[in-house]
């Protein structure tokens, strides 16, 4: 566990939600999923987001970048009884053109059909998410799509009209957030249901990865992947924070790892720096600050009487006042046999692996509760990993 602690007063909703049986943890006000960018890798956070469903934690917000976006997007689209339906018709469908068969159990014979498999989609696309352009780019008229991108990723929208229900994204009880880069100015943004209306364009800038996905045009301005510029919507979410909160953060990339030993092994290892990095940054940034806004109430809760009411206090104390939150760590931890591509191999095998994954990182967790249980019930903040790292 790491984090700072700071005293609030203890906010737990214990009615209003109904339940599959005990709940694993006391719930407050807010329960927000944040998911981080990371293709493939996705299928990760549809475990974890099945299995949260199956401990009675839901969803009061849910946030993402790129394909955490599109994992968000399912979320907030549907009850929570089709949920997992739907993230499974999305991942099988993207997954059907490499099909799982059966392979000798050795990392060696695993990584050389990983990286077979990821060649296969660089070749053909992703069904029902992008598909090779026709033309090849440098042969496009000058600033058109097909000039902007190496692929079509118009069968994700229709994908994710078949399997999001838009009125209940913008009307429904989950507020969706999701972040996308404004090309010409280059400035992050979020589209977010409590502002705007949100539609498949919002979902396909949050993950219009460049050079392989064309820019998205939105009212006028093109976007591409928020991870360019943060691959992690935390920020947003504890900006807009108004009530305690826990916060389950679905990363999945690791920042720790060990030694590469091979050239893949550094192309991946460099990937997961790259991603976990900006993600570490802020959320030990975001814990920071919270540890200096409780020093400031401590000192301001000494302060005589006749200096409480003056102006430059009432100014600081309205700064410096937070509510808690309790911030979890959901990680994935790569298998040795997986290299730089694992973001792109989209096969049935290592989806459902990564999907299996995400299941037990929060059985892991939920099998340490008791310290979340205690950090929300006495209104602290503090920030957990409570999965086992992998050797």
């Amino acid at each position: 566990m790491t984090g700072a602690m700071a005293d609030a007063e203890p906010h737990v909703r214990s009615s209003g939600r109904k339940s599959k049986g005990e709940r694993p943890l006391p719930l407050p006000e807010c329960v927000a999923l944040v998911l981080q960018g990371g293709g493939a890798l996705g299928s990760y956070q549809a475990g974890v987001i099945e299995e949260l469903a199956e401990a009675a934690i839901e969803i009061d917000w849910v946030a993402g970048i790129s394909i955490g976006a599109v994992n968000a997007a399912i979320v907030a689209g549907n009850p929570p009884e089709r949920r997992a339906q739907r993230l499974a018709a999305f991942w099988d469908q993207v997954t059907s053109a490499l099909p799982s068969f059966p392979i000798f159990p050795q990392d060696e014979i695993r990584e050389a059909v990983h990286e077979w498999s990821a060649a296969m989609v660089l070749a053909q696309g992703v069904p029902g998410f992008f598909r090779p352009h026709l033309i090849p780019p440098v042969f496009s008229p000058p600033g058109s799509c097909e000039a902007l991108s190496f692929y079509d990723s118009g069968p994700l929208a229709t994908t994710l009209d078949s399997l999001i229900d838009w009125d209940l994204i913008n009307n429904g009880p989950v507020r969706l957030s999701v972040g996308a880069v404004e090309i010409e100015s280059g400035n992050f943004r979020y589209f977010d249901t409590t502002q705007e209306r949100i539609d498949a364009r919002h979902i396909m800038a949050s993950g219009a990865l460049p050079p392989g996905l064309p820019p998205v045009e939105i009212d006028g301005k093109y976007y591409w992947d928020g991870g360019l510029v943060s691959n992690t919507p935390l920020t947003h979410v504890l900006d807009h924070q108004s009530e305690p909160m826990l916060v389950f953060q679905v990363d999945l990339f690791s920042a720790s790892a060990v030694m590469p030993r091979t050239i893949t092994d550094v192309m991946a290892r460099e990937k997961e720096i790259r991603f976990s990095s900006r993600t570490r940054q802020v959320s030990a940034e975001r814990m920071r600050l919270r540890q200096e806004r409780e020093a400031i109430r401590k000192v301001l809760a000494k302060l005589p009487p006749e200096l409480r009411d003056d102006p430059d206090v009432i100014v600081l104390r309205a700064a410096a006042d937070e509510k808690p939150v309790s911030l979890v760590h959901l990680i994935y931890r790569a298998n040795a046999w997986e290299g730089g591509s694992r973001d792109f191999e989209f096969s049935a095998r290592s989806m459902r692996e990564h999907w299996e994954s995400g299941r037990l990182s929060v059985r892991e967790t939920m099998a340490n509760a008791r310290l979340v249980a205690s950090n929300i019930i006495d209104g602290h903040n503090a920030a957990f990993d409570l999965t086992p790292k992998r050797t």
